[in-house]
């Protein structure tokens, strides 16, 4: 576990299990995991196929619930969540970026990164002036007006991380974000991750099977059949 000076840190994992059954058999995935993660680190999570790497993000990010053990996020408990609390926490909290973007094809892109602000209780004039500066922070104000099909895969991940941003999240989680780029492209992306962290201090966690991708963090953390097997600095 990593720790900073005795400062609480803003996730905190104890002895969390996550188990599936089916066909009336138990099949275990994730298996006693411990782990601390500071506010504004940038943490990579590594491991072969069936590691539990997508499942613990999904774990961190509240879309899903341990089978034992917790999960806190800023002090809160998110495996005591109910259902409707849970989305709530979402919402406030998470900014989701996925590796095939998932925008809403018939939205523009600026419609797009207004979705997670409908939520909220911003005027129709907040949300697109809110929408429009995180847009422009990823480098897509001239694409404001442009569907996802009118944009290249790497304009597609821009606006998605501009989705994951505009209601500034304590967390951002990514699940292979340029697992569907080029390598050139999938640098741009990294970058402007890199970025997120370092200037405006986000704290991310991000899958990838990429260990290029995952030297841009700061932090990595392996997993193997459900085990958390080593947990290193990067090298930069």
């Amino acid at each position: 576990m990593a720790s900073n000076g005795g400062a609480e840190p803003l996730i905190r994992i104890r002895q969390l299990s996550k188990g599936y059954v089916r066909g009336g058999q138990a099949i275990p995935v994730l298996l006693d995991i411990g782990l601390e993660v500071q506010a504004g680190e940038f943490v990579a999570l590594m491991g072969p196929s069936g590691s539990g790497k997508s499942t613990l993000l999904n774990l961190i990010a509240g879309i899903d619930k341990p089978s034992g053990g917790t999960i806190e996020i800023g002090g809160v408990d998110i495996g005591r969540l109910s259902e409707g609390e849970l989305a709530d926490w979402r919402a406030a909290n998470v900014g989701f970026i996925f590796q095939f973007y998932n925008l809403m094809p018939v939205l523009t892109a600026l419609e797009n990164v207004e979705l997670p602000l409908l939520l909220t209780n911003l005027s129709s004039s907040q949300r697109r002036a809110q929408a429009e500066a995180v847009l422009d922070m990823v480098g897509m104000s001239d694409r404001l007006d442009h569907y996802p099909n009118e944009l290249s895969g790497g304009q597609q991940q821009r606006v998605a991380i501009a989705r994951a941003l505009v209601s500034d999240p304590t967390l951002i989680v990514a699940d292979e974000p340029t697992g569907d780029l080029d390598r050139a492209t999938g640098e741009e992306v990294l970058s402007l991750m890199d970025a997120l962290h370092t200037e405006l201090g986000k704290t991310i966690v991000m899958v990838t099977h990429d260990p290029k991708a995952a030297a841009r963090a700061g932090r990595m953390v392996h997993l193997e059949k459900g085990v958390l097997v080593d947990d290193e600095e990067a090298e930069r």
